[in-house]
């Protein structure tokens, strides 16, 4: 059975009108293939995104005004991407898989170099974007797609292809170097794969083999790398120096205590003492001048995104649909996950920001593209056969 055959399968259809001849007026979030409730969680998330990024960038409108924007564009991919459905996702899967290999080869020749690394692609004057940001959602369109048509659980043949669609990417992205997007995007291909049906023999069996190539992993690791992993066990033995930033981060969440310091009153961020206090390291800014309280909040609310998250996967029409979108939604917590481990100290910093609160462009879309597509598999699932 070739790709086409599949997406035609799995092709929308129009709903048939009721047979007592009475046809239901649909609501907007019908034809838009919106989850209201979803979409309201994201927007008081972004809302809230904003006001913090005041706080934690100086008070400089500037740049809650270029991060807003870049919202503004991450909603209309969002959208966009809710009106396609999935047959039509499923027939894009490997030329978007394609496509970012490409990218990130040719950001291996030709990228753009920014504080020591090579990660980005420019057209001058137009453009400059991460490729590996792509890869966050064609790692799992591609595998949901190739698992999605076979029978499940998944046989050796069809994990062996599997680990060749996850490794040739994620050795492309730790080569720029990027360990933080190579994590994430082995985190959404692997999601995929638990997804499918492994039995726990063989997770174990996953387990103790990721355990036994950890020297191997930390003999390859860049100097840079290896002194966040050991900074990480004692920040205490470099405290001006590569101990800084969790020192700092640390400091700023506990001065935070129950209720925080009030929004622009914080001073470990306001007099500059806390370094990437606007992108990594923006929770600290959040627990300090909000405290513990702020922080349950907001992390109450990424929690409710994935809860609705996983329920829309759940319900999805078919295997392709609920292996895409748990993926999606996996991966987004897995993006919380660390970033406030690392900020508060009890995992290494690896450069991953706070999802939609931190500053960034390229991420912002990804992750809200990453909805648009969880959204076109809910919205579109009475349209297709069964």
């Amino acid at each position: 059975m070739t790709w086409m055959g599949v997406a035609k399968g799995l092709r929308a259809r129009p709903v048939k009108a009721p047979q007592d001849g009475i046809s239901r007026r649909k609501s907007i979030w019908e034809r838009t293939h919106l989850d209201p409730w979803l979409l309201l969680l994201l927007l008081v998330l972004l809302v809230a995104g904003l006001g913090v990024l005041y706080s934690a960038s100086g008070q400089r409108i500037e740049v809650v005004m270029a991060q807003g924007t870049r919202f503004l564009v991450a909603l209309v991919v969002m959208l966009t991407l809710a009106q396609l459905p999935p047959a039509t996702l499923l027939r894009w899967a490997p030329l978007t898989y394609g496509a970012g290999l490409l990218m990130l080869v040719a950001v291996e020749v030709v990228g753009d170099i920014g504080m020591g690394a090579q990660r980005w692609l420019e057209i001058p004057g137009v453009i400059r974007f991460q490729p590996s940001e792509l890869m966050k959602l064609a790692m799992p369109l591609m595998l949901a797609a190739w698992l999605g048509r076979r029978e499940l659980p998944p046989r050796w043949k069809d994990l062996l292809v599997c680990a060749a669609i996850l490794g040739v990417p994620i050795v492309l992205i730790a080569k720029q170097p990027d360990l933080g997007t190579s994590l994430l995007v082995g985190c959404a291909g692997v999601f995929v794969v638990l997804l499918a049906g492994l039995s726990w023999r063989f997770i174990g069996l996953l387990c103790v083999g990721a355990a036994a190539a950890l020297p191997l992993l930390w003999i390859n690791l860049h100097n840079y790398q290896r002194q966040r992993v050991l900074t990480f066990l004692n920040p205490e033995s470099d405290p001006l120096g590569a101990g800084w930033n969790i020192i700092q981060s640390t400091t700023a969440i506990g001065s935070g205590g129950l209720w925080g310091k009030g929004w622009l009153q914080g001073t470990q961020s306001q007099l500059e003492f806390l370094p990437e206090r606007h992108t990594d390291f923006i929770v600290a800014v959040l627990g300090e001048e909000f405290g513990l309280v702020g922080m349950l909040l907001v992390l109450l609310l990424y929690l409710l995104i994935v809860l609705r998250g996983l329920w829309l996967s759940a319900v999805a029409h078919d295997t392709f649909g609920r292996l895409l979108g748990g993926s999606i939604i996996l991966t987004f917590f897995i993006y919380v996950f660390v970033n406030v481990g690392m900020v508060s100290g009890i995992l290494p910093v690896v450069g991953v920001p706070l999802p939609l609160v931190s500053y960034g462009g390229t991420s912002s879309v990804t992750l809200l593209a990453g909805f648009g597509i969880l959204m076109s598999i809910h919205g579109h699932r009475r349209l297709l056969p069964r």
